[in-house]
């Protein structure tokens, strides 16, 4: 759609929610890759609006931002409301009303992510998953609740991105030899019972943003319970992450680094598969790499 014919439904949203409609500055927001994201100006203040042709991805995202705000660590922008928009099924729209978040880094934004990350990751639970399917990103994420973290790691992260990209022509050859072989070995690597800590999810540099006062914010989570190191791993994968972040975060909560460090690839591994399954074939030799390194 055009600028002009969004402004029906974004109004609509709006007014469906008790914001007033009648004085409103449209602004489309770059990095909506999966769904357009609007800033809208109204005299009652700014607002950032979510919309999406896929209503469980947006249901799942306010959720996840939900069960992060419930932890009181580190902030999430305020949900106004969510839900549909439009009485045919095939011309319907889902939505997220937000809080619009805006700000410039402080000094001690990086310390301030690292402690917040940290204290999210200290809210556990006794065994792994969310007991509710989400998304990372376009692709289905399943989350049903296991005792055990290999198994959790082996069936519902790996192994389902190995279905994924064997459909789609991305896991063929050695290549899905290796990964067949590794998944048979994990436990080698990876640890039965770490802690289950509520993790973000999908933590990289795109998905924290920085509010009034250099306060970091997080958002568009893909929320589980699982090793926080998974997490910590992914943050490292693409940079973005400054190193005062580590040391606060290790400040928080210390952990065994050279450990980490065996099995960081591991955890990085679910994250490239995501790529691989979502962007094609330039994410295969990072896949490769990581392969050959535990699989031979």
């Amino acid at each position: 759609m055009s600028t002009e014919q969004w402004n029906t439904p974004l109004m609509q949203i709006l007014t469906k929610h008790g914001i007033d409609a009648k004085e409103v500055t449209l602004t489309p927001l770059s990095g909506g890759s999966i769904s357009p994201v609007w800033k809208a100006g109204t005299t009652e203040g700014d607002y950032l609006v979510k919309i999406g042709e896929v209503p469980a991805m947006l249901e799942k995202e306010a959720e996840g931002l939900q069960a992060i705000a419930s932890a009181e660590a580190i902030p999430v922008p305020h949900i106004y409301g969510s839900g549909t928009i439009g009485e045919e099924k095939a011309e319907s729209l889902a939505y997220i009303v937000m809080s619009y978040v805006q700000g410039s880094e402080a000094p001690n934004t990086a310390e301030r992510l690292g402690r917040g990350v940290a204290g999210l990751h200290a809210r556990t639970t006794g065994r792994f998953g969310y007991g509710a399917d989400n998304y990372i990103g376009r692709l289905s994420q399943p989350n049903a609740w296991t005792d055990n973290w290999v198994a959790f790691l082996r069936t519902h992260r790996l192994g389902h991105q190995l279905e994924l990209a064997i459909a789609g022509g991305h896991m063929t050859g050695e290549r899905r030899e290796r990964m067949e072989r590794l998944l048979d070995r994990l436990d080698q690597w990876i640890p039965t019972h770490p802690s289950p800590s509520l993790l973000h999810g999908d933590l990289w540099r795109g998905n924290w943003i920085v509010g009034p006062g250099g306060q970091p914010y997080l958002i568009d989570p893909a929320v589980y319970y699982g090793d926080a190191e998974m997490e910590l791993a992914f943050t490292e994968l693409f940079s973005g992450f400054p190193e005062r972040f580590y040391e606060a975060y290790r400040e928080v909560r210390p952990f065994d680094q050279q450990r980490y460090a065996e099995r960081r690839p591991l955890y990085q591994l679910y994250y490239l598969l995501v790529h691989l399954n979502h962007f094609g074939e330039s994410y295969g030799p990072a896949v490769d790499r990581v392969l050959a390194r535990y699989a031979g």
